[in-house]
């Protein structure tokens, strides 16, 4: 892809509004907290103090308004603490030009390595770096700037207080996580009934079950229905696919096809019925005729073997789901049912060895967080350095635009970069717009700050560009409470604005972290995950005693990481400007299909399962061991760019092909090998 062409489509993707339900009680209580932060700190100690508060209450708050699943009261006060102490720090260096240029070059790259953590640690890093380099302005003294610091850390206190005080639907993010698990696999059900081998997205599970981790004083807390229904969210969808697919189910056509269809239909009906009540909290709406349809007698006349056995399994999975999506009152200090699947989640103090491992993981050659850390914190201290030399003062503006636009990969920090101009310069017109027109007192401009904050919490996650329109509004009307005027606040943000962009694009552009070269190693992750996953079910089948049902589960999750991975590899690596070096577009397409479809027959291996006391199949364990060399070999081929090499796995089919009663193994193991031939024919094109 060219150059021109990939800035127009980062553009366009910068400049685009998503529909998202809006949270206006959650808006709404956000800017409540930056009201409260700022009037107090107005009335005590003036306008200078405000601002600084008003920086922390508004970091706080967005930091609630993250994607992470640790409570949003610890995420505000992580936010205003972090805060605090740069602005402290930042202040005791501001007056030496080398000292605060170091203390920046450190600040940014760390913040740039929190990204190994996560993006919301990166997020509220970044914010914090950008905060930093304007508050640090505000203070006169060592006192003063130790005063700000704690009205700061107070911003971060309040929102907390607020979140725990006005709640908002208790567990509203996870009740809808678990939702959205189960909708997803309503509407796989319903597109099974037209295409029998449809593709499943597994993102929601995997957010479902990111959300499902609690640690053990939530546990004590959760809702009750919502225990146990992801893990059987988990189990019926390899069921929905064996009934489905025609390879080990029912004939593409004819009376057993129409009771499949029949099936799915009704389990579709009943998982969103279990979705809705868990996503509100009511009562399931028990759908009558779609339970008489699972539990008909006819099913034991219509089919049999395989088939019957998934249309048995599924009605009982079904019934489970039903079942733990009502909702159950707890009495007072009663402690919810134990359930062996719950996932722990570290403390906040715990975690920090967890995140230290994973910054020192990434602190190698090649590593895209490492690339980025040193980016962001070169364009930061070069934006500080030209923001300072030009006559306009207040350069900090270049370097804050830089830091809040840069991210690790190239599709976000461009379309960032522009986005943010386009919002800042609508933003700002829009407030000085205001100021002149109405010349609002020191309160007014206060009140209109905090409403701008409020339509940035409230339209912050349907656009960058729109919410960026509140941000520089917020900033005009809070700056011009201590004196700076809006003309200058024009002239000043917008060209700095544009210098930070411009900056940020340069560096991606000389010191870029392209995806497109990674392609093939992503690929090969996804083959090595999916042949232990696929090796680990058939071992199973060799040894369903003795066999760990939990290696099964560790590498399902293996696959599904690796997948996601590509997916999203692949989704960046759309709009590089960057020859493909290896893998086109088409050629990746094709290779993904090819996995997915090696990742489905092995699901539909795991969907019959052989029961503990079943009798062992030797050969079962040849083809686990086969699988687990030729995907590991094959790997390797392709990282390699040989093509990979799967007669091992064909000698192994041919020779006990005959010996192996299984239907469904039988089916299932040519499904995984023509799979694997797929991805080689799809390489061979690239």
């Amino acid at each position: 892809m060219s150059w021109l062409r990939a800035l127009k489509q980062t553009a366009r993707s910068g400049f685009a509004v998503e529909r998202r339900r809006l949270e206006p009680l959650v808006a709404a209580r956000g800017a409540l907290g930056l009201a409260l932060v700022v009037g107090v700190a107005l009335a005590l100690f003036g306008p200078a103090v405000a601002v600084s508060s008003a920086f922390g209450a508004f970091q706080a708050a967005i930091a609630t308004f993250q994607r992470s699943w640790r409570p949003r009261p610890t995420l505000a006060l992580a936010s205003g603490a972090s805060l605090a102490v740069s602005t402290f720090v930042g202040y005791l260096t501001g007056a030496h030009t080398l000292a605060f240029l170091v203390l920046l070059l450190l600040w940014t790259f760390l913040a740039g390595l929190a990204w190994a953590a996560g993006p919301t640690a990166g997020l509220i890093a970044s914010s914090n770096v950008a905060m930093m380099l304007v508050t640090v302005t505000l203070p006169t003294s060592v006192a003063t700037a130790a005063g700000h610091a704690a009205v700061i850390f107070a911003g971060g206190v309040v929102q907390a207080l607020l979140v725990v005080l006005l709640p908002v639907r208790r567990w509203g993010p996870q009740r809808d996580a678990l939702a959205d698990a189960l909708a997803a696999e309503a509407d796989y059900a319903r597109r099974l009934r037209h295409d029998p081998v449809a593709a499943f997205d597994p993102v929601p599970l995997m957010t479902a079950r990111s959300a499902a981790a609690v640690t053990p004083r939530e546990a004590r807390r959760r809702p009750a229905e919502l225990h146990g229904a992801r893990g059987l969210a988990e189990r019926v969808r390899p069921v929905l696919a064996s009934l489905a697919d025609p390879a080990v189910g029912v004939p593409a056509e004819g009376p057993e096809r129409d009771r499949v269809r029949e099936l799915l239909g009704a389990a579709a009906t009943v998982l969103d019925a279990a979705a809705h009540a868990i996503r509100h909290g009511e009562p399931v709406a028990l759908p009558g005729a779609a339970l008489a349809a699972l539990r008909t007698p006819d099913t034991g006349a219509i089919l049999s073997g395989p088939p019957q056995r998934a249309a048995l399994r599924l009605a009982a999975l079904l019934g489970d789901v039903l079942e733990t999506a009502e909702p159950r009152t707890q009495t007072a200090g009663a402690r919810p049912p134990h359930h062996p699947a719950t996932l722990t989640r570290p403390t906040l103090v715990r975690l920090v060895p967890v995140v230290l491992a994973k910054v020192r993981a990434e602190l190698r050659p090649g590593s895209p967080v490492l690339r980025h850390a040193l980016r962001v914190s070169a364009v930061t201290a070069a934006g500080y350095l030209l923001g300072t030399a030009l006559p306009f003062g207040h350069g900090y503006w270049a370097p804050m635009t830089s830091v809040m636009v840069m991210r690790p990969d190239f599709t976000q920090t461009y379309a960032r970069s522009v986005a943010r101009f386009g919002g800042t310069l609508v933003g700002v017109a829009l407030a000085t717009g205001v100021v002149r027109a109405a010349h609002p007192g020191l309160y007014t401009s206060a009140a209109l700050a905090v409403l701008c904050a409020f339509g940035m919490y409230l339209l912050m996650r349907t656009g960058y560009a729109v919410a960026q329109v509140c941000v520089a509004a917020y900033v005009v009307l809070l700056l011009g409470m201590v004196g700076e005027g809006p003309a200058q606040t024009v002239r000043e943000r917008v060209l700095l604005t544009l210098l930070g962009g411009l900056l940020a694009m340069l560096a991606y552009a000389v010191y870029p972290a392209w995806e497109t070269p990674r392609l093939r190693g992503r690929i090969a992750d996804w083959l090595a995950a999916g042949g232990r996953y696929a090796a680990a079910v058939a071992a199973r089948y060799a040894d369903p005693a003795g066999a760990p049902g939990s290696a099964v589960r560790e590498a399902l999750l293996g696959t599904r990481a690796a997948r996601v991975a590509w997916q999203e590899a692949v989704g960046r690596a759309a709009h590089e400007p960057v020859r493909h070096r290896g893998l086109s577009h088409a050629v990746a397409e094709e290779a993904g299909h090819a996995l997915a479809q090696f990742g489905r027959a092995a699901m539909l291996l795991e969907a019959h399962l052989p029961e503990p006391d079943a009798p062992p199949l030797p050969a079962a364990a040849r083809l686990a061991e086969a699988l687990h060399r030729v995907t590991e070999r094959g790997a390797k081929a392709v990282r390699e760019r040989r093509e990979p090499d799967w007669d091992e796995l064909r000698r192994t089919l041919a020779a006990w092909d005959t010996e192996v009663p299984d239907p469904v193994l039988r089916k299932a193991a040519r499904l995984l090998l023509e799979a694997l031939d797929d991805l080689s024919g799809a390489l061979r094109n690239g």
